[in-house]
């Protein structure tokens, strides 16, 4: 993609135009209550600007997977009046994202109102990326922002097919993702480190092949380095691992190899009989793992080589926990090297990218969250853009 021909906000004249937002706000709710309103504050700043600036703003999105059918569980209203809290202004909300309710909120706008319609996913079209569900939509702007970047791997009306017609730019949110990931892919200071955990390698097989042509050094954590240490022999006993893709993990080490990235496995681990809270735990080298113990996390000693790997980068891209980070004490690892990365981050000799739930999850709990150069909100469409895919949401932004 030419990043070139990407349109932003900036400088845009939306003064007494309506323009519609497209956002994520698929956002944790317990009891009608937004438990987590991460999403909604970092939309805040591109809602606000286009506000300030005399925009009638309408905001879209999809909630959850109501099937293309209107179900209350599913609908916005909750999330209208968090956003109303997070935005500190009244949200006018419309009880439908297309026909007479949508029209008639938009009407009452004035300049620098904001209004949000009901959930996208109402309807079948937007899941189908049906023109005339697009074209219901746009009938109501005259301009579109994309600023949706964890749905842009998904070709639905609102992200794609709205763009073909309406003037379409990207959102500020959007950019950041955009270029936090070409800075730690495309463009990157090197060397360059890229951690990649998880349960499962055949879950993740386009991003190894594709980070391996990518980056200098590859840390393969968690479930994963079981099934690589497998496929070179290594006995794990009853940890997790996928027997059935021991080739594949040697033609991705074969692959690495080739193009120059070392790839980096555990030098010793930490065991338990038992998969459970404080579970009794015992730390061994990666090749003394007993018959009838599971790997739950890294060892100190790899945890000590890893931070000396980290030092000697200039960019780390970050997707996937070490170890089972959400049972104590198994994520010591995890947090370890999250810190190291922090600190190295904020003494400026690196910059630090992750991204993906689980990521996000473990850097929060490592209390490190704010400390890294950038955290995508994203899960889907970070890992596409890992596996090196063209993401229709991204690609719709840029002009002809």
């Amino acid at each position: 993609m030419d990043f070139s021909k990407l349109r932003t906000t900036e400088g845009l004249d939306v003064d007494g135009k309506r323009v519609m937002v497209r956002v994520d706000l698929n956002v944790p709710l317990r009891d009608g209550v937004v438990t987590d309103a991460t999403r909604i504050v970092r939309i805040a700043p591109c809602l606000l600007d286009l506000a300030s600036r005399g925009a009638k703003v309408i905001v879209i999105s999809h909630f959850g997977r109501p099937k293309g059918k209107p179900l209350k569980e599913f609908s916005l209203v909750p999330v209208a009046g968090r956003m109303g809290e997070v935005l500190q202004k009244p949200i006018r909300f419309a009880a439908d994202c297309i026909g007479p309710e949508a029209r008639d909120a938009v009407e009452h706008l004035v300049p620098g109102d904001i209004a949000l319609f009901e959930n996208l996913r109402f309807h079948p079209g937007e899941e189908a990326n049906d023109p005339a569900f697009a074209q219901e939509l746009a009938r109501n702007a005259d301009i579109f922002v994309g600023e949706a970047f964890s749905t842009s791997h998904r070709a639905h009306a609102s992200t794609e097919a709205i763009t073909h017609l309406l003037p379409s730019y990207a959102g500020p949110l959007m950019l950041e993702e955009i270029n936090a990931l070409r800075a730690a892919l495309e463009e990157p200071k090197r060397p360059t480190v890229a951690v990649v955990g998880g349960a499962k390698v055949s879950t993740k097989i386009p991003i190894l092949t594709h980070l391996v042509a990518k980056v200098d050094k590859l840390i393969i954590g968690g479930g994963m380095a079981n099934t690589f240490l497998q496929a070179k022999g290594v006995e794990v006993g009853k940890s997790l691992a996928e027997p059935d893709f021991h080739d594949t993990a040697r033609q991705i080490m074969a692959a690495a190899a080739e193009s120059g990235c070392e790839i980096l496995l555990p030098d010793d681990a930490v065991v338990a009989r038992e998969f459970k809270v404080q579970a009794e735990c015992n730390t061994v080298p990666i090749d003394a793992v007993p018959a009838d113990a599971m790997i739950l996390d890294v060892g100190p000693k790899s945890v000590a080589h890893l931070t000396h790997v980290l030092g000697s980068c200039q960019t780390l891209l970050w997707n996937g926990p070490l170890g089972a980070f959400e049972i104590e004490p198994f994520g010591e690892g995890t947090f370890a090297l999250a810190r190291a990365a922090a600190a190295l981050t904020k003494a400026g000799a690196l910059v630090s990218v992750a991204g993906g739930g689980d990521t996000v999850a473990a850097l929060n709990a490592a209390g490190v969250g704010k400390n890294f150069t950038y955290v995508s909100t994203a899960g889907g469409a970070f890992l596409e853009w890992l596996e090196g895919r063209e993401l229709p949401g991204v690609a719709a932004l840029l002009s002809e």
